[in-house]
């Protein structure tokens, strides 16, 4: 569970323990550091997980789940996390960042020289960053020369037998460098404990920029030898062994470069190396998913139509996935019993805050409704007055529908008409689900006194693949209309003032802000976060340029290829607009922001532009969060008030 400390301008995070039957809920960990990914071993006695307790780095230790002291496993110069058992109990799998070119040597060898280059730059007075290739940064870390690598640790007793070993050395990374493609724990142990599968990013490591070909590759554990396990040009990741060891499960897309592909599951025979799709005809994108102990069925989520539910899939049969939770929300972080009998997970909304959940699987019905297991955020929810999202549809471009999700404020009279705020997704591949977020929390907005509105047009995720496909190379075409569709909706509500509305995004909804300037002036103000103003400087600047060559083409091979740039029709700038963007901001960096309020400066339109130094993509300290909230609060009662 996770706490803010507003003091402090951080979070901290520790472990708690909840029994399945809705009993009794308690702290395992109560330090002033975090404590997190916690892991049961097997036999259920030990409890595996990651904190920064010692040091500034994060290292694996060991709790007993009956309770007692944690015992530090990995003492690393790089650190450890994210650690996974061995079916056994008797190894730990982690991960841990290293510089290759020291991989292959012993590990003590290997850790001292880690240490000593690390120390040289922490000391040194030059503080340049040098590339060679791409990817030398990513979102709003430099990652430079050094490499994800999986390490395995002997334990016994909780406690570390001998030293770790890198089983993964070399010049590239042991799991996805981009969380895009990543579901979790991107490694798994063979039942037997004497392989580790694991998705390793493109070679040569260059490409890694502009290419999303991650394989799975099998290392054997006691000779290091590894073999590719799949080769198709897509994604495929997040392998999970069978509980016989014979299949391994993973999700795959087919095309590359597209961040946004449907994930779809499949099933590798290791005997025969023949792969098997459980969801070909299924059009939905499947996300972390887990094993039935039986080995019959699979449990995963997966986006659709603005929830996330969980659903289950035979494995044998060539049936459709039945989802299995009802209601609204989102539901993540899916974990077993043992026995196949409970379903545990985390479980949020629109009007509350992810808790954990549990629900029996009582055989082929898979029906009994989840019970909460947590009820971290009762005392805090207590009193707050807080409408439901509802969900409405609108013929968008060509008259596809599209799902818009409203949220009245506090206190709602039918018979008033208020101001709107009209929100865009980023993404452009995402959506707005019935889910709660501590950055974008349109309770916070409504309480203002505002109606939201929250569209999820083209390119939207949980609408089926085609309608995530259109908005790629139309930045400003049918999703622009789908939009404007909404709105045209939204002025012939009677409860809304259509001549007091703001629109507001970031990332790609940034972006529809800066494309919103020079296209319709029906909003009073617009607030852009970290948002694309200018596609041309934006290819040249940004980390993962294989979104671009996707969403718009290779600059030089494609002569449309700025044809949405925003920054083309400055000459039509004139809505008042904040503008915020952060020095971290590796993904749309820094200049997006700064060149959009020069050239709103220059044409004289008002604006104001604010500047995170110690912010990436987001803005997640704690007291920058409040900054944030109250100069956008400010802004729109100027505008809207």
């Amino acid at each position: 569970m996770t706490e803010v400390l507003f003091a402090e301008n951080r979070t901290q995070s520790d472990l708690w323990i909840a029994d399945t039957t809705g009993g009794a809920v308690r702290a395992l960990t109560s330090t002033s550091k975090n404590e997190r990914h916690p892991r049961w071993s097997p036999d259920g006695k030990w409890i595996a997980f990651e904190s920064n307790r010692v040091g500034d780095d994060y290292q694996v230790f060991v709790l007993p789940a009956d309770g007692g002291e944690a015992r530090q496993v990995t003492s690393l110069a790089t650190g450890a996390t994210s650690p996974v058992w061995s079916a056994q109990g008797n190894q730990i799998a982690f991960v841990s960042e290293v510089f290759p070119e020291f991989s292959e040597k012993p590990f003590a060898e290997a850790d001292k020289l880690n240490r000593e280059k690390l120390d040289a730059r922490e000391k040194s007075k030059v503080k340049a960053h040098i590339a060679t290739q791409l990817l030398y940064r990513h979102w709003d870390s430099w990652v430079e020369d050094k490499r994800q690598q999986l390490f395995v640790v002997a334990v016994q007793d909780g406690a570390a037998v001998g030293e770790p070993r890198n089983v993964t050395p070399g010049e590239n990374d042991a799991v996805p460098t981009s969380d895009t493609f990543s579901a979790g724990d991107e490694f798994a142990f063979s039942p037997d404990g004497k392989f580790l599968a694991f998705t390793a990013p493109p070679l040569p490591t260059r490409t890694q920029a502009w290419s999303t070909n991650h394989d799975i590759w099998l290392v054997d554990l006691a000779t290091l030898q590894r073999r590719r396990l799949t080769s198709a040009p897509g994604a495929e990741g997040y392998p999970r062994f069978s509980p016989d060891g014979k299949s391994l499960a993973y999700r795959a897309q087919e095309r590359s470069g597209f961040e946004a592909d449907r994930w779809e599951l499949k099933v590798l025979d290791l005997a025969t190396g023949q792969s098997r799709r459980l969801t070909q005809t299924w059009d939905r994108s499947a996300e972390a998913f887990v094993w039935a102990p039986d080995g019959r069925k699979l449990y995963f989520t997966a986006e659709d139509a603005g929830v996330e539910p969980v659903w289950s899939l035979d494995v044998q049969g060539g049936a459709a996935p039945t989802r299995i939770t009802s209601g609204g929300g989102v539901i993540g972080s899916l974990s077993i019993t043992a026995d196949g009998g409970v379903l545990a997970f985390t479980q949020a909304s629109a009007t509350r805050p992810a808790e954990v959940a549990a629900m029996n699987l009582a055989g082929a019905a898979d029906a009994v409704a989840p019970r909460l297991l947590s009820h971290a955020n009762d005392a805090r929810l207590a009193g707050i007055a807080m409408n439901r999202l509802e969900s409405v549809t609108v013929a968008g471009a060509g008259g596809t529908p599209v799902q818009m999700w409203l949220l009245k404020p506090p206190g709602f009279d039918p018979a008033k008409k208020y101001p709107l705020v009209f929100w865009v997704h980023g993404g452009p591949q995402g959506a707005w689900m019935d889910a709660w977020s501590t950055r974008w929390n349109p309770q916070i907005w409504a309480a203002q006194g505002y109606v939201l509105a929250l569209p999820n047009p083209r390119g939207s995720t949980g609408f089926g693949q085609k309608f995530t496909d259109e908005i790629s190379r139309d930045w400003g075409g049918k999703v622009y209309t789908d939009l404007m569709a909404c709105m045209d909706w939204l002025e012939k509500q009677p409860f809304i003032d259509a001549k007091r509305a703001a629109a507001a995004g970031a990332s790609y909804g940034g972006y529809m802000m800066n494309w919103f300037q020079g296209h319709t002036d029906r909003f009073r103000t617009l607030i852009t976060h970290c948002g694309v103003f200018n596609l041309s400087s934006m290819y040249g600047t940004t980390e993962e340029v294989w979104f671009d060559e996707w969403e718009h083409g290779i600059p030089w091979e494609t002569a449309d290829a700025d044809k949405f740039s925003p920054h083309k029709f400055a000459a039509a700038f004139k809505t008042p607009n904040l503008i915020i963007h952060n020095e971290h901001d590796f993904r749309v960096p820094i200049n997006q922001g700064m060149e959009l309020f020069t050239t709103l400066q220059r044409r004289g339109v008002p604006s104001k532009l604010i500047m995170f130094p110690d912010e990436g993509h987001w803005v997640l300290k704690p007291q920058n969060s409040e900054l944030w909230h109250k100069e956008i609060f400010a802004w729109l009662a100027e505008y809207l008030k």
